[in-house]
């Protein structure tokens, strides 16, 4: 079964912008950050574009939901994601969303979310509130995840980047949130989180902002002693077992980040043709980011056909092999009423 592990779901009463068009929000200096897509309110086009690609489910986060310190916001979005759920059995899958920086706030959403609407994880951004996902004050969050077994997923900031050089070319959508990805990726795993916590499990965007590129650089600034960081507060940083375990076991990631729409079958190919030769296979789970880098239904179609066009590695990551890892009980969840299978085969 194909499970696409990132696709957006704004409810219609919380996307802002005109409803009939994409446009683009912009930040207070002028900067395009999130995508104002009408499709984002549109299940049934979600749906129409599975069926047309031979996806299964769908996970299903809201961007306005990734670094959101409102509570009411956050339950207002996992309502909707459990009413997506029960419209469409066996198509969505909901994730979380929380406060994740109010320790109580948060833990009480988290159970609710778990126990309750039954989520298997919960979605957050690359950075929260201008912090660092290794912050102090993020350590019950991770906790309480690890705790409920959830996983957690991680997209990148739905704002610019806020570094000066990303004021032109689109450049913090661009490379921005991919920077952020990886400084994600790396802070994690050398702050010693997943020590803590050796049930945790984080799925990352994009391949962790195709961390594989500059994993040469990386191993070799981890030699703390070579570059004379070892007794450098902050920067001397290293976890118990070596850089590369916590990539290739304790990390899980997603294929998508090639920012289509156009030249689905070409780009989106090359793009997941490398990851595969830079991270481990058995921590990759299929993506689209429907509908925002990719948006009609026989694009995503090429896609997956891409996908399948890479050999034995690409095709068992379209017939959803490490979907389980994430969410254990993926069989169940996407197992549809009779009904709907033989309508859906009509």
């Amino acid at each position: 079964m194909l499970i696409d592990f990132q696709q957006h779901y704004t409810p219609p009463e919380l996307l802002k912008g005109d409803l009939g068009k994409i446009t683009v929000d912009l930040d207070r200096d002028g900067n395009p950050n999130y995508l104002l897509n009408p499709l984002l309110a549109d299940l049934a086009a979600h749906v129409r574009m599975m069926d047309a690609s031979g996806i299964d489910a769908g996970v299903l986060t809201c961007g306005l939901g990734f670094d959101q310190p409102d509570v009411a916001i956050c339950r207002q979005i996992n309502d909707r994601m459990r009413e997506a759920e029960k419209a469409h059995p066996g198509r969505f899958i909901g994730l979380a969303h929380v406060p994740a920086l109010k320790a109580a706030e948060a833990a009480a959403e988290l159970k609710r979310c778990a126990v309750e609407l039954g989520f298997p994880g919960v979605v957050i951004a690359s950075e929260l509130q201008d912090q660092p996902l290794d912050a102090e004050a993020l350590r019950p969050f991770w906790k309480a995840c690890a705790d409920l077994n959830l996983y957690v997923f991680i997209h990148p900031l739905p704002r610019v980047i806020r570094w000066a050089r990303m004021d032109a070319d689109d450049l913090g959508r661009m490379l921005g949130w991919e920077f952020s990805l990886m400084t994600a990726a790396v802070r994690l795993i050398n702050c010693g989180l997943l020590d803590e916590l050796p049930n945790l499990r984080i799925q990352f965007s994009h391949f962790a902002g195709g961390i594989g590129r500059y994993l040469g650089r990386i191993r070799g600034f981890e030699q703390r002693g070579k570059w004379g960081t070892a007794q450098v507060p902050r920067h001397g940083r290293q976890p118990r077992q070596p850089f590369d375990y916590y990539l290739d076991h304790r990390l899980y990631y997603d294929i998508a980040g090639w920012a289509g729409p156009d030249h689905a079958a070409e780009w989106g190919g090359d793009w997941v043709r490398f990851g595969l030769d830079e991270l481990a296979f058995s921590q990759l789970v299929f993506a689209s980011d429907y509908p925002q880098a990719v948006r009609e239904p026989n694009e995503v179609a090429a896609y997956v056909e891409a996908v399948r066009a890479l050999g034995g590695n690409g095709r068992a990551l379209a017939a959803g092999v490490n979907a389980e890892k994430l969410i254990p009980d993926i069989a169940r969840r996407v197992a549809r009423p009779a009904a709907a299978s033989a309508k859906v085969r009509a």
